[in-house]
């Protein structure tokens, strides 16, 4: 089934029409003829007797994107002056930049900002490392760490095609919690390697966000980093996935009336997101889950295509030792959770769980099943995807994670600072407002990022990770 248009495949197509009536209503009739969703349409110049407009068309895919584009220039008397696709418009020069916080107008400026105002902050600091908190960018300031390795959906795709990505997330960083974070792509994939180069980088940075370092590589890498630092390590990819999809569950569970300790939930994907997701629900009281990879379930005696994280989770899962695909596990499941590849399963296997099943297809771009296919045989439906309802979105978690470490000044991020984001997240959402189409916020409900650095940072006091008063301020040097 083909998906909804969206942004992700934006089109804007510069075209000249003739000033005769109705020339515009067949190229917008052409458009959604072709299955083009139009967005805008704004004037660029006029005469007597053309009009160039420009038309900002989503379309499902580049090639859906190729058809529109076709469907117009067969019009007779239109000509498509130029194609811009709108997202490679948006990365043009990259997404970020760095700027200055103090003015450099005047020699006062300088002198304060530079020599030789400077040397005696310096100085303070090595005096007491600790003002490097107060002085420097480190109190608010996080390192977003790849080897580009498990990059989205895409792979291993290396550390330069990853830094679009990795722009990104500074960007989410920024915008929800006020945390500046900057791309550090490295060109190694030697987790010795990794952690060295972290480590050695760590001065100027409050904190660590690992993220696309593919499994099982990155829970070696980060188990090291958070043994090794004294600042927040944190791999999204895993933890931040997993915060979300428990406060999701937590909300679905109440729309069909079942609980964490009874339910059966089937996992498909057990790399670093689908261990975390489901480390996490065990610890909320999920009793009965059965973890599958591309040879099917993780059960005790399995010795195939295993390794040591497989070999943890094969002993600590599926309690009645179910073998078989995941085709053949998932019948009486209340919940399935998708962390791996599109297309996984059916609606003849959604036909098979338990009844009012709960389906969070998170696999991106395209889920393991379309939303469009489960919707008649599903209570909750959740994927994570921007363009549908309930999207399973990491930024739900880590900016108000890392702002609530960052404002008690933790040592690090432990599990129950990640279950209080989780309560956080699921608590936005009254039980008055809570629909199948409404269990977790939406990623710009300004609340979220708030309430998660309040609960974490609370988490933080109570738990003795937290090494700032909670009741001094900043001391100057």
């Amino acid at each position: 089934m083909e998906t909804t248009p969206s942004a992700s495949y934006s089109l804007t197509l510069r075209v000249k029409l003739s000033s005769r009536s109705g020339t515009l209503g067949e190229v917008t009739t052409a458009i959604g003829r072709a299955g083009g969703d139009i967005g805008a349409i704004d004037i660029v110049s006029v005469s007597q007797d053309w009009i160039v407009r420009d038309i900002s068309v989503n379309a499902r895919s580049s090639e859906h994107g190729e058809r529109i584009v076709h469907a117009v220039r067969d019009i007779d008397g239109i000509e498509v002056i130029h194609v811009s696709d709108r997202v490679f418009l948006m990365h043009i020069g990259g997404k970020i930049e760095v700027t200055s916080k103090a003015p450099l107008k005047t020699r006062d400026d300088l002198s304060m900002a530079y020599t030789p105002g400077v040397a005696r902050v310096c100085e303070a600091i090595h005096r007491d490392p600790e003002k490097a908190f107060t002085l420097t960018i480190k109190k608010n300031t996080v390192a977003i760490v790849t080897d580009g390795t498990a990059v989205l959906g895409l792979g291993d795709i290396g550390p330069a095609a990853a830094m679009p990505v990795m722009e990104g997330k500074a960007m989410l960083f920024k915008e929800f919690a006020g945390v500046d974070a900057f791309p550090i792509c490295l060109s190694t994939k030697d987790p010795d390697e990794i952690v060295r180069t972290v480590k050695n980088i760590a001065t100027a940075f409050g904190g660590i966000n690992l993220e696309d370092i593919s499994a099982p590589r990155c829970f070696e890498i980060e188990d090291r980093l958070k043994e090794e630092l004294d600042i927040p390590v944190f791999h999204d990819d895993q933890h931040g996935t997993a915060v979300v999809v428990l406060a999701a569950l937590i909300n679905a569970l109440k729309i069909v009336g079942k609980k964490m300790d009874e339910v059966k939930v089937v996992v498909n994907g057990v790399g670093a997101a689908g261990v975390a997701c489901s480390k996490i629900i065990m610890a909320a009281g999920v009793k009965n889950i059965v973890g599958c990879d591309q040879n099917g379930a993780l059960y005790r005696g399995r010795n195939e295509h295993m390794n040591w994280v497989k070999d943890w989770y094969a002993r600590n899962s599926n309690p009645n030792n179910e073998r078989g695909t995941v085709h053949e596990v998932i019948k009486g499941a209340d919940v399935f959770m998708g962390l791996s590849v599109p297309g996984v399963i059916s609606t003849d296997d959604l036909q098979k769980m338990a009844e009012k099943p709960i389906v969070f297809a998170m696999a991106n771009p395209t889920p393991e099943i379309m939303p469009e296919e489960a919707e008649p045989y599903v209570a909750v439906m959740a994927t994570g995807r921007s363009d549908y309802p309930n999207q399973i979105n990491n930024v739900l978690c880590f900016p108000g994670i890392f702002r609530g470490a960052l404002g008690c000044r933790a040592s690090r991020i432990n599990e129950e600072m990640k279950v209080a984001a989780s309560h956080a997240i699921a608590g936005i959402i009254t039980d008055a407002e809570l629909h199948p189409e409404y269990i977790i916020p939406s990623v710009f409900d300004k609340r979220v990022a708030e309430v998660v650095a309040r609960a974490v940072e609370e988490a933080a006091y109570e738990t003795g990770v937290a090494r700032r008063d909670r009741v001094s301020s900043e001391i100057s040097a």
